[in-house]
C-alpha cells in the first residue's frame, strides 16, 4: 500500500514513518509549511522541516514540503483572530486537522495515488460490530488526541492510519532511540504554533485586531476592577482580571465583548446543568443513553445526556468557554461533536 507519511519533525511522526515503513507499505514522508511568521513552539519552524527531512533520509524514504501557508491563514489564523474578537475562545488544532491535515492533506495524498496518510497522532480507529468507523482513544491516556480529531468522517477515517496510537510515549521514544532517530529526545511541541513565548497571545492578536479594556462586575453588576483586553479573557478565567482586595477567589463567568464588561463570580457560579451547541454532528445517529462528555483537549470526559442539541450533565460542571468543543464519547469512541454556544 502507497502511504504518505505526514511528518511534522517530532518523534510521535518520525515512528509512525518509520513503523509505516517496517510494514512493508511504500511510504513517502511529507512535511506540511503551515505558518510563514515567527514560531518557537517547536513546530512549524524551519528546523522542524529539517529534522523531518532528515529522519526521512534516515528511514530511506523520499521527503517532500507542502506549502498550505495561505489555506493556514484562511482556515485557521484568520478564524482565531475572529473568534476573539467575538468573545469566542478557538480551537485552531481542531481547525488546523479539520481544514489542513484531514482535508488538504488527505485530497493532495488521494490525487496523487496514495492509498493512506499516516500521521503521529495518539489514537485510534475502531471498527464496529455494524462497519462503520470511530475515532478512538489511544493507549496512553495521558497523550490520547481522540479529541481534536472528533471531526474525522467515515471516508476519511477510511483513509488515515495512526501507528502510534496503540503504544505509549514512552514506548514511541525507546522505539525512536533503538532505531537511532535525530528526534527520539526531542521535546513535544505547544499546542499553538503560532503564537511566540515572547509576544503571547496578546501580542499576537494586537497586530491583527483592536484589543479594549473592559469593565470587571460583579454578580449584582458593581464595577469592582478593569482589565486591559476583554477579548482575552475566556470563562472560567482566574488570574489578570485586575480585582484586588478580596479574599475569595473570583473568575470570570461572563464576558460580553460588545459591553466590554466581565462579569465575575464564586466557583459555585460557574457551575451550570447544561451546554447548548451549534454544529451538532453524530457520526452514525444519535446516543440514546448515558454518554461521556469532554470539553478539552486534556480535560476527563463527564457523564451527562444529550438532548436535541442540548447537553445535560449529571452532575452540575463548569461552565464551557463559547467556540469550544464539545466531543461525546461512548466508552472510548467518539460518537458526536459540537461547538458550545455563545
Amino acid at each position: 500500500m502507497r502511504v504518505m507519511a505526514a511528518m511534522s519533525g517530532g518523534v510521535d511522526s518520525s515512528v509512525a514513518a518509520a513503523l509505516s515503513r517496517d510494514q512493508g507499505h511504500d511510504v513517502v514522508g511529507v512535511t506540511l509549511k503551515l505558518w510563514g511568521g515567527e514560531s518557537d513552539s517547536g513546530c512549524c519552524s524551519v528546523s522542524d522541516v529539517d529534522d523531518a527531512r532528515r529522519v526521512a533520509q534516515q528511514l530511506g524514504i523520499d521527503h517532500h514540503v507542502f506549502n498550505f501557508g495561505d489555506d493556514f491563514t484562511e482556515h485557521v489564523v484568520a478564524p482565531y483572530v475572529a473568534a476573539h474578537a467575538a468573545g469566542r475562545t478557538p480551537n485552531p488544532c481542531v481547525e488546523c486537522n479539520r481544514h489542513l491535515k484531514f482535508d488538504r492533506l488527505l485530497e493532495r495524498a488521494m490525487a496523487l495515488g496514495f492509498d493512506a496518510v499516516a500521521t503521529g497522532h495518539h489514537a485510534q480507529v475502531a471498527v464496529r460490530p455494524d462497519g462503520t468507523l470511530r475515532v478512538a482513544r489511544g493507549a496512553d491516556a495521558a497523550k490520547d488526541q481522540s479529541y481534536v480529531l472528533h471531526m474525522l468522517d467515515q471516508q476519511q477515517l477510511a483513509r488515515v492510519m495512526f501507528p502510534v496510537g496503540d503504544r505509549s510515549k514512552d514506548d514511541v521514544r525507546t522505539l525512536a532511540t533503538q532505531l537511532g532517530l535525530r528526534t527520539a529526545t526531542k521535546p513535544d511541541s505547544q499546542d499553538v504554533c503560532f503564537i511566540t513565548s515572547g509576544a503571547g497571545r496578546a501580542g499576537f492578536l494586537a497586530d491583527r485586531m483592536p484589543l479594549h479594556a473592559g469593565e470587571v462586575v460583579d454578580g449584582a453588576g458593581r464595577a469592582v476592577g478593569q482589565v486591559d483586553a476583554v477579548e482575552l479573557v475566556t470563562i472560567g478565567q482566574r488570574k489578570g482580571l485586575g480585582v484586588s482586595g478580596s479574599d475569595d477567589r473570583r473568575f470570570a463567568v461572563a464576558v460580553d465583548v460588545r459591553q466590554r464588561r466581565v462579569t465575575i463570580g464564586t466557583a459555585n457560579d460557574l457551575l451550570a446543568a447544561t451546554v447548548e451547541l451549534d454544529d451538532l454532528e453524530w457520526v452514525a445517529g444519535a446516543a440514546t443513553s448515558s454518554v461521556g462528555v469532554q470539553v478539552s483537549a486534556h480535560g476527563m470526559p463527564a457523564a451527562a445526556v444529550v438532548d436535541g442539541n442540548v447537553v445535560r450533565w449529571h452532575q452540575p460542571r463548569r461552565r464551557v468557554a463559547p467556540g469550544q468543543s464539545v466531543v461525546i464519547y461512548e466508552g472510548d469512541h467518539v460518537v458526536g461533536s459540537g461547538i458550545a454556544r455563545s
